[in-house]
């Protein structure tokens, strides 16, 4: 069994567990706030991280980014269990994998409008910032561990694909723990990409609605310490599939989809009934929403409990899928009895084209503890991937 240990976790909604869980789980507020940060001029809910974070004056230049600001962040909140671990286990027998999509493309921005302006690169600028292993390699520096440290970067599937691959390491004897999940950070560039698809909603994004009209953007971080030392909640199964549809559209029928839930299934050793709880990739685009609705009403019917978080935080990309693992995290802890379960946001506009899912309203809660959650994350390109969690006690 691959446990997850410990989690630590900044998004729109706060950067302390606590307070994340009850504003995700008691009070069902979200953290968007309409700012023209990333498209000047045209002012857009976005899901920003305003907590103070630590200084990266001691790294190397080219690990110097507000990237990795925010991983340092993470980090600390669950340093001393990193650290016991590599007391436990030794530096070389942990490893480190995250997910992202930007790195330090933010500070190539600021660079080339310093550029711009003055006609030369600041002094404060390497093009390293913005290369996508950098959040790997500060974690592992900082921790100074000598177990593999890499980044997967495959759009919004890419922290939910790490935890699958710190599961595979541990699973081939390669490392006895993992520091895994993802981070992203808001910037022009990804604003601007997704406006050109015409993908980003000017209100609070509305998953599953006959009125969606598209994303909000946000950042985060969240990461996990696994390992198969017993905690309260492990990742019990992970399915991925590449189906390669259409480079920016998912496949209309959701077959890599269902591949990818019917595999994280089967490696839990769980039958669709046993899903207690499924928190939707739900970006509220009109063909993801289309696609995924389908595709989980083909599979486990339209009993299940199920929502989107994003109307809470944003779509933070490359992180959605640690922070939405963090928030099945959330609500599988001893002190959710009664299996509150994390709200869908939206305006009650069903759409007659979609399957009817049970989307969990605010206050929606199991009458027990949550036992089973899945979780999807689809990107781009067609990469799928889902992961299952169970409560082990």
């Amino acid at each position: 069994m691959l446990y997850l240990n410990d989690c630590a976790l900044l998004c729109a909604l706060g950067d302390e567990r606590d307070a994340i869980a009850r504003r995700l789980l008691d009070e069902a507020e979200g953290g968007l706030a309409v700012s023209d940060a990333c498209s000047p001029g045209r002012p857009l809910p976005l899901g920003r991280v305003h907590a103070a974070l630590p200084s990266v004056d001691h790294l190397p230049l080219a690990l110097r980014s507000r990237n990795n600001q925010l991983a340092l962040a993470a980090l600390a909140g669950i340093r001393p269990a990193v650290d016991a671990a590599i007391a436990r286990y030794g530096a070389g027998r942990v490893g480190v994998v995250v997910g992202t999509s930007t790195s330090g493309v933010a500070a190539t921005e600021g660079a080339l409008a310093a550029r711009a302006a003055t006609g030369a690169l600041p002094d404060w600028f390497h093009y390293g910032q913005q290369e996508m292993g950098a959040p790997a390699a500060l974690l592992a520096r900082e921790l100074g561990v000598g177990g593999p440290a890499y980044v997967h970067s495959s759009a919004c599937s890419s922290s939910a694909k790490a935890l699958a691959s710190a599961a595979r390491l541990i699973r081939m004897g390669l490392c006895d723990a993992v520091v895994t999940g993802g981070v992203d950070t808001l910037c022009g560039f990804t604003v601007a990409g997704f406006s050109a698809l015409e993908s980003v909603s000017a209100a609070r994004c509305n998953p599953l609605s006959a009125a969606r009209n598209g994303i909000n953007l946000g950042e985060g971080a969240a990461l996990f310490l696994m390992s198969r030392e017993p905690a309260a909640v492990a990742l019990c199964g992970w399915g991925e599939s590449s189906d390669g549809h259409h480079m920016s559209a998912p496949d209309p029928a959701g077959g890599g989809a269902r591949l990818a839930m019917r595999d994280a299934l089967r490696r839990a050793g769980i039958e669709p009934a046993d899903v207690d709880y499924i928190n939707l990739h739900g970006t509220a685009t009109v063909q993801n929403d289309a696609m995924e609705s389908r595709a989980v009403a083909d599979l486990f019917g339209t009993d299940v409990a199920v929502s989107s978080t994003k109307p809470f935080t944003g779509h933070t990309l490359g992180a959605a899928g640690a922070v939405e693992a963090a928030f099945c995290w959330l609500a599988m802890q001893d002190d959710n009895p009664d299996g509150k379960l994390p709200p869908h946001l939206w305006d009650g506009a069903q759409d007659p084209a979609l399957p009817a899912l049970n989307v969990a309203r605010p206050g929606t809660r199991l009458g027990r503890p949550l036992r089973w959650a899945l979780s999807n994350s689809f990107a781009f390109g067609g990469s799928n991937a889902t992961l299952v969690f169970g409560r082990t006690r």
